[in-house]
């Protein structure tokens, strides 16, 4: 190489001066730098994709941390809430009895004495075959329907005629104040353990911001089952009043209340608050 052209030439030119450059080795050593830059660019670049996975990540996840709050029973108080009596209405009157069947004619056919035919009167001979065909046999001779019934059968019945369905049986007897109440396996506080462990506030609730408490009414028999669960009072909405009725449902037998020494059935009221968290 010219001593004019070796100022002007870079490391490489002078270093394969001479050489077969199409080899490779003079090529990988001219692209070194670029592929050096292209690396740390491309180190850099997934280094940025994997962190801002993360971040979005756990924004998600806060956000759906925040639509999940467990709902806080701050108060569980039991009170008797006494509601109004519905007004009863008169039992609606009797029907009127039916009017008696018609009544077959009838014969006088009197028990036969052994007697001379003279001494017989003509009012007490017996009935002969062809008049008492269609009739039927009583003490005296009454005109009547020949498509009806025998005289016998409707003096000998005491009712009306129309077949009664057998009564029903007692319905048992639900009290409202006992001597000693139902309680919940374990007391008050296992009770709200249990509605703080199993209550699932309702998504439509905390996405409107819908609150309160909700009054349940059910009845624990006298075996301590519950039974005819449902809500009394002004409805919050947004599902409050069907969660609450799910879980009084779903909870394990109570100890039934006692009155008099027997166990007896006995109508509770049990307030449930649903609080959003802040």
């Amino acid at each position: 190489m010219d001593s004019a052209k070796v100022l002007k030439s870079d490391f490489l030119d002078i270093l394969f001066e001479g050489r077969n450059k199409d080899y490779g080795a003079y090529d990988l050593r001219r692209k070194y730098n670029a592929r050096v830059r292209n690396a740390i660019l491309g180190t850099v670049s997934l280094f940025v994709v994997f962190f801002l996975a993360y971040i979005i990540t756990n924004y998600v996840k806060a956000s759906e941390g925040d639509n999940n709050k467990k709902p806080v029973i701050q108060e569980i108080k039991m009170e008797d809430v006494k509601l109004p009596d519905d007004p009863k209405t008169p039992p609606p009157p009797p029907p009127p009895p039916a009017p008696p069947p018609p009544v077959k004619p009838s014969v006088q056919f009197t028990p036969p004495v052994i007697k001379k035919d003279n001494e017989v009167p003509p009012d007490e001979e017996p009935p002969k075959q062809a008049d008492i065909k269609e009739k039927s046999i009583s003490t005296k001779t009454v005109e009547g329907d020949p498509n009806g019934i025998d005289a016998g059968l409707l003096e000998d019945s005491k009712g009306t005629g129309v077949v009664e369905a057998p009564p029903a049986p007692a319905k048992e007897e639900i009290f409202t104040f006992v001597e000693q109440p139902p309680t919940f396996p374990g007391g008050e506080d296992a009770l709200a353990k249990y509605l703080s462990k199993n209550i699932r506030y309702p998504r439509v609730a905390q996405e409107n911001g819908i609150s309160g408490t909700v009054f349940v009414q059910f009845v624990v028999d006298s075996e301590g089952n519950i039974k005819d669960v449902k809500t009394v009072g002004a409805a919050k909405g947004g599902g409050l009043e069907e969660e609450a009725v799910r879980v009084v449902r779903t909870m394990p037998k109570w100890k039934a209340g006692k009155q008099n020494g027997r166990q007896v059935s006995v109508q509770f009221n049990l307030p449930i608050r649903f609080t959003l968290q802040e």
